[in-house]
């Protein structure tokens, strides 16, 4: 009976920190898009899976920068 008299306080603790978690989340928007994330496996190329050197290099291709002398037209662009 006495063990009681621990239990219940730690657990109204426990409860009030999860009320408290739950709130936080839900004021960081952490619920606003729950169906992105499961598309998002779905795509084959993520730019956090490159390393920095092959981002470097797509955003050179991306970039229409890129002078006439760098790719002749009759060849294509390096990845």
């Amino acid at each position: 009976m006495t063990i009681l008299y621990l239990l219940i306080p730690l657990s109204l603790i426990l409860l009030g920190l999860a009320v408290w978690a739950f709130f936080w989340a839900v004021k960081n928007d952490q619920f606003d898009d729950l169906e992105g994330p499961a598309y998002h496996i779905l795509f084959d190329e993520d730019e956090n899976d490159l390393s920095p050197e092959q981002r470097r290099q797509r955003q050179q291709a991306k970039s229409p920068e890129t002078s006439a002398t760098d790719t002749p037209d009759d060849q294509e662009p390096r990845p």
